[in-house]
């Protein structure tokens, strides 16, 4: 609960500096719970328990209003992104992570707040080509908790890692 009060402070306080110098913010997560049964099935469904994360993911984002919801092009991505684009009345739009943070996303996200679904071995990573740095590494298989605060002003681009326990 203190994880969830700590982030509900940031993205008020990230929100009143975007409105005054056109901040970029970007929440990033993985996706939830996948099912694993089938290990050739490269497109699995979310979980039971993955639904409900996803949900949850919409709670904790609730006071965050988005401009953008983006996500890779498989069920389990998509799935997660669901529950916060419908909040916020948005459609999914689809990137290719082969093209993490090209010149036209920067430029389709430039001075809004974007929620961005990917995978353990995509999410740190384009938080990393957004800030310019290598501060993040590979996210754990069993791992379905980070989320990722980045932002990007004229001046200098931060970025916060929370672990978000539901």
């Amino acid at each position: 609960m203190k994880k969830i009060a700590l982030l509900v402070l940031l993205t008020f306080g990230l929100q009143r500096v975007s409105a005054q110098t056109k901040t970029t913010t970007y929440y990033l997560v993985r996706h939830t719970d996948k099912v694993v049964t089938d290990k050739k099935d490269r497109d699995p469904d979310l979980t039971k328990k993955g639904y409900a994360r996803a949900e949850n993911w919409a709670k904790v984002l609730s006071d965050v209003k988005f401009d953008f919801v983006y996500s890779t092009n498989y069920k389990r991505t998509i799935e997660t992104a669901k529950p916060t684009a419908k909040a916020n009345n948005l459609e999914i739009k689809l990137y290719d992570p082969r093209k993490m943070f090209d010149e036209e996303f920067q430029k389709n996200t430039k001075g809004k707040t974007v929620l961005v679904v990917g995978h353990s071995n995509t999410t740190p990573f384009f938080a990393n080509k957004i800030l310019g740095e290598n501060k993040y590494s590979e996210i754990d298989e069993s791992n379905y908790t980070n989320l990722y605060i980045v932002t990007v002003t004229k001046d200098a681009k931060t970025g916060i890692l929370l672990h978000v326990e539901f």
